[in-house]
């Protein structure tokens, strides 16, 4: 498999530790990078498409939003109406493997949620990546808990160590919600290993795991709940959308009705617990109507048939850039763990040997030749913890701001053809180059 091959590859020096614009104007707008000045002359490789081109949807998904916007039925609770949301519920149990699925309006909204079925209240601590998305500590923020930040290895992952740390020198800390970020996998044997034996509830955000597999089985089927995200730079595109999974019968009751499931409408639902669960939970369970739309299910349901199909793709193309990339002493690309299947949307890889000034040099670079990158660690990143003013760190994380100070992402979207991928890598490497020069 070409992911237990990349194990050989760059990840040999670990850090310390391991007018109104109409529609129309609108999309032509994200589909264009900064293009170069006309007094500016490049030579060498550049780049002119858009990093955010986001995934279609398929005419499928087009042809049933439309017979829902023409009928007005976007309501997933519609009167005699089949609701789109409840069957893209039981595609997800289909595609993951878990018993029930609740449809959210965001991946967040989800994460939130399954905190407070857990029994997270006020004051209590979770324990979270420190590096991760703004949405994570939000929804830590948002249940009135507080997040203790566990710092990163330099393959963008929770670092095992600084867990065993944290969890023994707080005993009363209870829950880790634990972020694949960009897909990225922890020691997951590890965590579970670490959560039993501190009595630690685990919540997976797999906002960028559907499709990745541990040892051949969906990332988050060991949690208590996990959270899935069909926002638009997912490879489910449903613009906003996201999905609570579990096998637990009276979490799942408690999520439909917190998304706003009241009196008896989980009737309506294909995969829901016994009415008798509902009726346990319904009335001391608040509706906080953060449901997902049928609009928005209509998308869902098309592109979870071709998940598998551009899962392939995606890692064809992913093997492809990397390779050409190999040979550079100043990227490194962390090796991908043999027990993983990944799904790689995108890139990520450190930058070797380079100062702070040549770090924004290459952003810079990049930017010229057509081709802009992000910086984790940049001041407006919200990747970047230092900016969660809201949800601070309690403690310094020095690995984790040395990671992201030189960490750079790249999205490859799948409509882009082979050949651009070649031209990507060849920009990475004339922007090096433009740097060290």
């Amino acid at each position: 498999m070409f992911w237990g091959l990349l194990t050989t590859g760059a990840l040999q020096q670990p850090l310390a530790r391991s007018s109104t614009p109409t529609p129309r104007s609108v999309v032509r707008a994200i589909a264009t990078e900064p293009t170069l000045s006309a007094t500016e002359e490049i030579t060498g490789p550049t780049f002119h498409k858009s990093l955010a081109t986001p995934d279609p949807i398929p005419v499928e998904g087009q042809q049933r939003a439309l017979e829902l916007m023409k009928s007005g039925a976007l309501f997933r609770y519609t009167p005699g109406v089949e609701s789109e949301t409840a069957l893209a519920e039981w595609d997800m149990c289909e595609v993951t493997g878990f018993k029930y699925a609740v449809g959210f309006n965001s991946c967040g909204s989800a994460l939130f949620v399954a905190l407070k079925v857990n029994g997270v209240q006020p004051g209590d601590k979770v324990l979270a990546n420190a590096f991760s998305f703004t949405a994570v500590p939000s929804s830590i923020h948002h249940a009135g808990a507080e997040p203790v930040y566990v710092e990163s290895t330099d393959a963008y992952v929770m670092d095992m160590e600084d867990l065993e740390i944290k969890m023994k020198a707080d005993e009363s800390i209870k829950y880790l919600m634990l972020t694949h970020m960009r897909g990225k996998v922890a020691e997951m044997q590890r965590v579970y290993e670490l959560a039993e034996q501190h009595g630690v509830t685990v919540v997976e955000d797999c906002a960028h795991a559907l499709g990745v597999y541990w040892d051949g089985v969906q990332l988050g089927r060991s949690a208590s709940v996990a959270c899935y995200s069909t926002q638009s730079a997912k490879v489910i595109n449903s613009g906003e959308g996201g999905f609570f999974c579990t096998d637990d019968e009276e979490l799942a009751a408690k999520a439909a009705c917190y998304a706003g499931c009241y009196e008896k409408l989980y009737e309506q639902h294909v995969v829901a617990p016994p009415a008798e669960v509902f009726d346990r939970v319904k009335f001391d369970t608040p509706n906080y109507s953060l449901r997902m739309s049928d609009l928005a299910a209509a998308c869902v349901r098309p592109q979870i048939r071709t998940l598998e199909a551009r899962v392939q793709k995606y890692n064809e193309r992913y093997v492809d850039i990397v390779e050409r990339l190999q040979g550079c002493e100043h990227i490194d690309v962390p090796a991908i763990n043999s027990r993983v299947r990944p799904v790689c949307d995108s890139l990520q890889f450190n930058l070797k040997g380079m100062t702070r000034e040549q770090v924004e040099s290459f952003l810079a670079a990049c930017k010229r030749r057509g081709m802009g990158v992000g910086l984790f660690g940049s001041l407006e990143n919200a990747r970047n913890y230092e900016n969660w003013r809201y949800a601070p760190a309690a403690a310094p994380l020095p690995f984790t701001k040395q990671l992201i100070a030189a960490a750079i992402d790249v999205r490859l979207p799948a409509e882009f053809e082979d050949d651009d991928f070649a031209q990507m890598a060849a920009v990475l490497l004339a922007a090096v180059d433009d740097v060290m020069a």
